[in-house]
């Protein structure tokens, strides 16, 4: 699929789960869905399962607050769980998918001196993004929301005093490895930037499986913090590594979805596709 088409496809899934969040108290038809976005039924059924890895109908029985509700009390089964077996926390329950480690306060002073980034632009599940690495690992994954150059810029900002170097190539492969289902053990590397406690929280959220989805309450408690849930917020508002630390997974205790930096579309696409491949 050529890159216009990619991204023309991605909208017209975003306006469809828009639509769908809009009105799901309704349960629209495909029909309905398929007026919404000016599509075919068959083409829409076909574009959105390519996307989301399920079909509309299946899309809308997964983002009901209901079941978001049936979500949020499985999580606080699976912690009590693993509590009660005197594990620290739901990670240990399962293999970890992905690696991470915290820089120390020192190369977070240095702004990533002497550190070499490559970066490219992608084209992921969920929209165009913004991927960098460094020798270590993953140091940035951000979805584009508006201009490319924007978001370039903004890795700049994060990293000032190293040095990029622009690699759509390599950054395509790697793409791939990210958005693979399923990931394997040990395959990606992350390098955290943040606070002591925004390390915790990102690390918990890591060790998060794809079925689970927390409020801010029980992240605090995963992050060894509880009743810290609006410094939680603000540790996830910090995420610069988008989809691999999974603050999609995040939502209100009464069912709702929340806000997601890169918008709740994007936020609900990736819970419904994350749900089709449990």
């Amino acid at each position: 699929m050529n890159k216009p088409e990619y991204h023309r496809h991605y909208r017209v899934v975003e306006q469809a789960i828009h639509f769908i969040q809009r009105h799901f108290e309704q349960q629209p038809t495909l029909t309905e869905i398929a007026e919404a976005v000016y599509m075919s039924e068959h083409h829409l059924q076909r574009v959105f399962s390519e996307w989301a890895g399920i079909s509309p109908k299946r899309f809308l029985q997964c983002i009901t607050k209901q079941a978001a509700i049936d979500a949020l009390k499985n999580t606080s089964n699976l912690i009590e769980a693993s509590q009660s077996l005197g594990l620290s926390g739901t990670g240990r329950l399962h293999d970890l998918l992905v690696t991470c480690e915290g820089m120390t306060p020192g190369e977070i002073k240095e702004a990533g001196e002497g550190v070499a980034i490559e970066y490219g632009v992608v084209a992921t599940p969920f929209g165009e993004a913004v991927l960098a690495w460094t020798g270590r690992g993953i140091c940035y994954l951000q979805f584009i929301e508006r201009q490319e150059q924007e978001v370039i810029n903004d890795l700049y900002r994060q990293w000032p005093n190293a040095s990029f170097a622009l690699n759509n190539e390599a950054a395509g492969k790697l793409s791939q490895k990210v958005f693979a289902s399923p990931l394997e053990r040990g395959k990606i590397h992350l390098v955290l930037k943040g606070t002591n406690f925004q390390v915790k929280v990102w690390e918990a959220l890591i060790k998060s499986q794809p079925s689970q989805q927390l409020s801010y309450s029980q992240l605090a408690r995963l992050a060894g913090s509880p009743g810290a849930s609006r410094a939680v917020g603000t540790a996830l508002a910090n995420n610069t590594i988008g989809y691999l630390i999974p603050c999609h997974r995040v939502i209100k205790s009464n069912g709702d979805l929340g806000n997601y930096r890169w918008g709740v579309e994007r936020k609900s696409a990736i819970l419904a596709w994350e749900h089709a491949q449990v």
